[in-house]
């Protein structure tokens, strides 16, 4: 089990200091948050419908899209001078690669939503000071899920025509329960509601974190072999 997370940790390394070092999809990635959220903001009609109950919805949506930029990403840099090929010969396990990519796309996406955030506070006006640790949480945990099963889903349809679109398509039914989980808790804490109310749906999210990471992490060597 050492072996295999130091080997991870390498793998995510090298993908960090690339994308940090070029920042180009990070960029992008803000800048696509901040644009989401401002048209949202504008879009909506505060008089129509409150805030606190579009909020959560709009959160989610803006941070389910921004973090497919970094899932498109995960593995088309692998895929210059044949790079793929040599992590694939090399004595560096499947289960590793999945591993390191996966860590490298949530840090990468872990910075969207951190930026994201404050950004949604600040157009959107929601208080959520009170709230800030278990909403932290509970974005994690959503997060951690979708980035999980997005990851091997890009390393499936890398070598496909139209890459960037196949991986939206067969993603989002994928997301369709975090989803719901993480807007129905985000609802409740945003609302002042106990936690106790989102018991549920928090389980909901550990499930498919536990059942989705473990599936993924043994479907990918299939994934990169084909």
């Amino acid at each position: 089990m050492g072996e295999l997370l130091v080997q991870a940790w390498t793998v995510a390394r090298k993908d960090l200091v690339l994308e940090f070092r070029t920042r180009t999809a990070l960029i992008s990635a803000v800048v696509f948050t901040a644009l989401v959220l401002t048209v949202f903001n504008f879009g909506r009609d505060p008089t129509a419908v409150p805030t606190i109950d579009l909020a959560p919805t709009i959160l989610w949506v803006t941070f389910t899209f921004a973090a497919m930029l970094a899932l498109n990403r995960a593995f088309q840099l692998e895929l210059e001078n044949q790079a793929l090929e040599g992590l694939l010969v090399s004595p560096l396990s499947r289960t590793s690669l999945y591993w390191g990519k996966l860590i490298a796309n949530l840090v990468f996406v872990a910075v969207v939503e951190g930026v994201g955030l404050p950004l949604f506070v600040l157009f959107f006006d929601v208080p959520v000071g009170r709230v800030l640790v278990p909403l932290i949480g509970v974005i994690a945990l959503a997060t951690l899920g979708f980035v999980a099963v997005g990851t091997l889903f890009s390393a499936l349809v890398i070598r496909t025509r139209f890459a960037e679109l196949l991986l939206v398509v067969i993603l989002l039914p994928f997301l369709v329960p975090p989803l719901i989980g993480a807007v129905q808790v985000t609802a409740r804490l945003l609302g002042g509601r106990p936690l106790s109310e989102a018991v549920g749906y928090l389980k909901l999210l550990a499930a498919y974190d536990i059942v989705f990471v473990s599936l993924a992490s043994f479907l990918f060597r299939f994934t990169v072999d084909e």
